[in-house]
């Protein structure tokens, strides 16, 4: 499934998106879960995708069970009366969020994750591969939809980009075992990692460079691991103004997903809704030379395998 938070009327809303469709959540258990073992499965009030994930894989059942009764009902000519209920929303009608627009901690990242990216900048100065991950995490007062624009701020003149995979986790767990850390997956969406890179040199830590207000571009939909057959097997790339700049795979990631979370979860409690981003391949704009570093009115757009795209413009800031 690609489950999406999206805004209609002024409200903000949870869903499933299929094809240019959105089949709104709420709208359908009201229509036609009650009374049905599904309708009790799934919660009466779910207000975002976190919520969501709280209630643990019974509720993404319920979900693909209602999305089901939709597609049936639409194939035998119901479609009409589900628009009209707000069960079927035209996705031209609604404006997508971040699928998780507020995450409730920090996202965490990776740092230099990928083969090609540490030849470009650390590699070429003879240094060795990591021998454990290298993590930061950025705001999540950063995280901005997959359609929205990235301010350029006041504190840096060094604006940059990455396109990452990034990890969703479904269940709360600790000291996860690589073996078993695919159980605590929700799923994957796509994550632009801006940075200013003046401030990561300025600061001396990367916390404040990835932090700055839209410095997190997200979505567009929260893709559930059972759509993706191997999430080390995925095309990526981000070009700007329609040319490419960066171009990946996942698989060449240095730790892979179970690596990571195993990592991560040490001594330290994961949650529902926590997001990974798992680092960023060749091709930055600190790496080019000279740097290619983004300005006002550019357009960046990050694609990766099964995940959709996101494109954001890059706007100048206002007071």
């Amino acid at each position: 499934m690609k489950l999406v938070s999206y805004n209609h009327k002024a409200e903000t809303r949870i869903g499933v998106q299929s094809n240019e469709t959105i089949i709104d959540l709420l709208s359908a258990r009201k229509e036609l879960a009650e009374g049905k073992n599904y309708g009790s499965m799934m919660p009466p009030n779910l207000t975002d995708i976190v919520s969501l994930l709280d209630r643990g894989e019974q509720a993404l059942r319920a979900i693909r069970s209602l999305v089901l009764e939709v597609s049936r009902l639409t194939s035998e000519g119901s479609d009409v009366s589900l628009r009209r209920a707000g069960v079927i929303l035209p996705l031209s009608q609604v404006r997508l969020n971040s699928p998780i627009p507020r995450p409730r901690k920090n996202i965490v990242c990776l740092g230099l994750n990928y083969h090609d990216h540490w030849a470009e900048t650390l590699g070429r100065r003879g240094e060795p591969l990591p021998s454990v991950p290298v993590f930061f995490t950025k705001s999540p007062t950063a995280v901005i939809g997959p359609y929205d624009d990235i301010v350029y701020p006041s504190a840096t003149a060094e604006l940059d980009y990455e396109v990452e995979f990034a990890v969703v986790l479904g269940r709360s767990g600790k000291d996860i075992s690589r073996d078993d850390a695919s159980d605590f997956v929700a799923g994957y969406t796509i994550l632009n990692d801006v940075s200013a890179r003046d401030l990561q040199r300025t600061h001396g830590q990367w916390f404040k460079s990835k932090s700055l207000d839209s410095f997190a571009p997200m979505g567009p939909y929260l893709v559930t691991k059972d759509e993706i057959a191997d999430p080390h097997d995925l095309d990526m790339e981000l070009t700007l103004n329609g040319q490419p700049r960066q171009r990946s795979n996942t698989r060449n990631m240095i730790f892979k997903i179970p690596e990571i979370i195993e990592f991560l979860s040490q001594d330290m409690t994961l949650e529902p809704g926590d997001i990974i981003g798992t680092g960023t391949p060749a091709g930055v704009a600190l790496g080019m030379s000279p740097p290619g570093y983004l300005k006002v009115g550019d357009v960046v757009e990050t694609r990766i395998e099964g995940l959709g795209f996101i494109r954001n413009k890059v706007v100048a800031k206002t007071i």
